[in-house]
């Protein structure tokens, strides 16, 4: 075995104008797959974090029906407050879970004395809040002072009604809410801070205390309309879903309907399709390697077998089994294989670095200098390698085959 990879390699030393082009090839292949997958892959996580940790968390738990409604932000789809315990008596006992915040919605009008408008509004725990969705604080873009993101009796609106309506921070506003029973009620709030859409400017929820939200809507009892939950890496979504869905699935409804339904990020945000948009060109770009690999190998094997075939007739004449020959030139296409992933990873890797140094900075929404940190897995390397590999190893068997199959009689009198 030793001695056919040995005489392989002296080939491919013979050739070495064809073995450079067909390295340049496979490591070109090589290079456009590891970079795009460690690029695209750092956007993909970049653009899911702006979503996750600043307005949605990774996971939303809601009463049955909720989501089906959510544009009209229905208060008889609340969770009641036996039901929110439920689901953080069941959030305790998954391990991938770090955080989980209760949330209010609501909508109502919206007036600075002069001007009015609707507006969506988030009543929250500041703290729970804070902690589920990490980068909420940082999108408030002025604030009365340094301190809890909110306090009772203040407002976070976004920067799309301060602008248009002209309000600074510290002014005062009018909330007019309507409750579940159909009664209206007014309140004054200040203020709090200005805060920047987590998507582009067409963002209208603002933020106030989920204590404040309860007295606006005249609730009974402290209701919630969604209980957000963030988990310790995105990696433990599917398991952290699978777990609460089967621990929440087990509660039904007199109807013997499950009362709660659990929603990753993805079924809430239209920004999934995105991702999985990224991942497709994955797929295409593999796809583009094996090609390459396929007609780069291919090609060089056949021409080898077509400029020796007296040589190859030589050596089956004197004894030489066909299954030899065909080892020969499977082995040619594996060193050449070899070589090109080899080369190619090593520049993928220096490129990669490169990348890091240079601290590319690009857009995702209002976020205007998210930092593009490209990495790869290793076992992404790992099998990108191999594919190539197996692919050269595939791409030889046809013009091996066609080698050890010819006649020494005839291939001795090959011109």
């Amino acid at each position: 075995m030793l001695d056919i990879f040995r005489i392989a390699a002296r080939n491919l030393w013979r050739y070495q104008r064809r073995t450079l082009l067909t390295t340049l090839l496979i490591s070109l292949g090589i290079l456009a797959v590891l970079l795009f997958v460690g690029v695209a892959g750092s956007f993909k996580n970049l653009m899911i974090g702006q979503i996750t940790d600043s307005m949605l968390g990774h996971l939303q738990v809601h009463r049955r029906g909720y989501v089906a409604s959510i544009d009209n932000l229905p208060l008889n789809l609340n969770l009641t407050p036996q039901q929110a315990q439920q689901v953080e008596a069941a959030l305790k006992d998954i391990p991938e879970v770090e955080a989980w915040s209760p949330r209010l919605k609501l909508g109502a009008l919206f007036s600075n004395f002069t001007e009015s408008t609707n507006i969506r509004l988030v009543g929250v725990d500041p703290e729970a809040e804070a902690r589920t969705v990490p980068l909420l604080p940082g999108r408030v873009l002025e604030a009365t002072k340094q301190g809890p993101l909110l306090t009772p009796g203040h407002i976070l609106i976004p920067e799309l009604l301060a602008r248009g309506m002209k309000i600074n921070v510290g002014d005062t506003v009018v909330l007019v809410a309507t409750n579940q029973d159909g009664s209206v009620n007014g309140q004054t709030f200040v203020v709090g801070g200005i805060l920047e859409s987590a998507t582009g400017p067409g963002g209208r929820d603002g933020y106030l205390h989920i204590a404040d939200a309860r007295t606006l809507l005249r609730m009974p009892q402290a209701n919630v309309s969604e209980i957000a939950v963030r988990l310790r890496s995105l990696g433990g979504l599917r398991p952290a879903y699978s777990a609460l869905s089967a621990a929440l699935g087990a509660l039904l409804d007199a109807q013997g309907k499950p009362v709660f339904e659990v929603h990753t990020w993805e079924g809430l945000s239209p920004f999934s399709s995105l991702a999985r948009m990224i991942d497709l060109m994955n797929v295409f770009i593999q796809v583009m390697l094996i090609g390459i690999v396929l007609i780069s190998i291919m090609n060089v094997m056949m021409m080898a077998v077509f400029e020796r075939v007296r040589e190859i007739g030589t050596i089956a004449a004197i004894g030489t089994q066909p299954v030899r020959i065909l080892g020969l030139f499977v082995a040619e296409g594996l060193l050449l294989g070899l070589l090109g992933t080899a080369v190619g990873t090593v520049i993928s890797l220096a490129a990669l670095w490169g990348l890091n140094l240079a601290k590319v900075t690009f857009a995702f929404g209002m976020a205007d200098k998210l930092v593009l940190a490209p990495t790869i897995a290793a076992g992404d390397v790992l099998f990108i390698g191999a594919l190539a590999v197996a692919t050269a190893v595939v791409a030889s068997l046809q013009p091996a085959l066609h080698a050890s199959r010819m006649d020494p009689i005839q291939a001795l009198h090959h011109v």
